[in-house]
């Protein structure tokens, strides 16, 4: 008895190329079931064809597959859009691989130490690694900088801090000449340490619109973390393009960002395991009160029709399960339908990070990144947290079946 040589691949944990499975000439998924995100519905007995990294037909069963095509059966799983984390600290190869496997395809940084993200997403670029796919942030634009001025030599300026005009646009400007995506800031002190009170404003308005203003000029937009209503409101009128974690919003600021079209990244799964018992007793006790907190700040925010998408808030680390999985799960559990719950980590995300012309949906004309589940995500969104293939840019970087071992 010997197990065929493409029933595994994992491309995992490591600076490797992509799996070998697929063929140069093209991929053919057939017997999937599909749900291509943009619609309630899902088509049955499909065959998905992929050439050069993108999706380049989606048929019924009777699609004629090329000659020369490598042909992976979905064995009657169901296919859908790769997820998203639009807020996450990826910062090593192995910590991506983790991602990658939970079937995160493309990923928002929500900054790092020393411009990681920004060497992570030219690795995937240049195809040395599987993904997932990064929108890089760099480094924070915070008050106070420490060891993260040893990123730059020019950040060396901002040893003191980062609050005056000139300082934080030196910050962006850094930020945007190493090729940044997307600015990171900050409206209210962390909830992670015992001795930072999250409702406390740290940024005012008008230093907030300095930044904005400064990102704009390279055309970047601003993602605001903010957990206290205050400084999130101050955020929401300088512009910013999302707020991170929100667990204060108040249903003025809520609809004010609907107002705006300001989105809403609650992190709920970051949140949640502030109360485990490894915790220091300050952020136990902390973290039960934020949680309930941010459900009700959820469900307003989705009465008023506030744009959501999925951030996990996580560094990927071996200990940790906070996952987009198990975000999407919780939104239903919050009111969301299956189907307005997976949206947030597939179409809704990529509009938010400006790239729903390129992927987020399983279309033809679009990248392939694609995940394979084992069960209907409209009736049951658990089936997520079970990735049974990962697609990323067309090339297989996990692959779990067949199961069956061949005689």
């Amino acid at each position: 008895m010997k197990r065929k040589l493409s029933t595994l691949i994992f491309v995992w944990l490591a600076c490797v190329p992509f799996g070998t499975a697929v063929a140069e000439q093209g991929l053919a998924l057939v017997d999937v079931n599909v749900f291509a995100g943009s619609k309630e519905t899902i088509q049955r007995n499909a065959i998905v064809l992929i050439e050069d990294g993108r999706i380049v037909r989606v048929g019924d069963h009777r699609t004629d597959i090329p000659r020369g095509y490598d042909v992976i059966s979905g064995e009657g799983n169901y296919l859908m859009p790769g997820l998203f984390d639009v807020h996450t600290h990826l910062d090593t190869i192995e910590r991506a691989g983790r991602a990658l496997a939970s079937g995160v395809t493309t990923v928002r940084s929500a900054s790092v130490q020393a411009y990681e993200d920004v060497a992570l997403r030219e690795l995937v670029r240049a195809g040395k690694l599987a993904g997932p796919d990064m929108l890089a942030a760099g480094v924070y634009v915070t008050p106070n900088l420490g060891n993260t001025v040893l990123a730059d030599p020019r950040l060396g300026e901002l040893a003191a801090g980062a609050t005056s005009d000139a300082e934080l646009r030196l910050l962006v400007d850094v930020n945007a000449s190493r090729g940044v995506d997307v600015i990171k800031t900050r409206g209210t002190q962390r909830a992670g340490l015992p001795d930072t009170d999250p409702r406390q404003q740290v940024y005012s308005r008008r230093q907030l619109e300095v930044i904005v203003d400064q990102a704009e000029k390279h055309g970047l937009p601003v993602l605001v973390h903010a957990h206290g209503d205050e400084g999130a409101r101050a955020a929401i009128l300088a512009g910013a393009r999302s707020i991170e974690h929100g667990t204060y919003l108040s249903g003025e600021s809520l609809r004010l960002m609907k107002e705006r079209g300001t989105w809403f990244v609650p992190t709920w799964i970051t949140m949640s395991a502030m109360a485990e018992e490894s915790n220091d007793h300050v952020l136990r006790l902390r973290g039960r009160h934020m949680v309930a907190t941010l459900e009700s700040a959820i469900r307003m925010g989705h009465d008023m029709g506030v744009r959501f998408a999925t951030g996990a808030d996580s560094y990927y680390e071996r200990g940790s399960i906070n996952r987009i999985a198990l975000e999407i799960e919780r939104y239903v559990e919050l009111g969301f339908s299956n189907f307005e719950a997976l949206q947030t980590a597939t179409t809704s995300a990529a509009e938010l990070v400006g790239v729903g012309d390129r992927t987020g949906r399983v279309e033809a004309g679009l990248e392939a990144d694609l995940i394979l589940v084992p069960g209907n995500p409209l009736e049951d969104v658990r089936v997520v947290q079970d990735v049974l293939m990962v697609i990323s840019n067309g090339r297989v970087a996990v692959k779990r079946i067949p199961f069956a071992v061949e005689e």
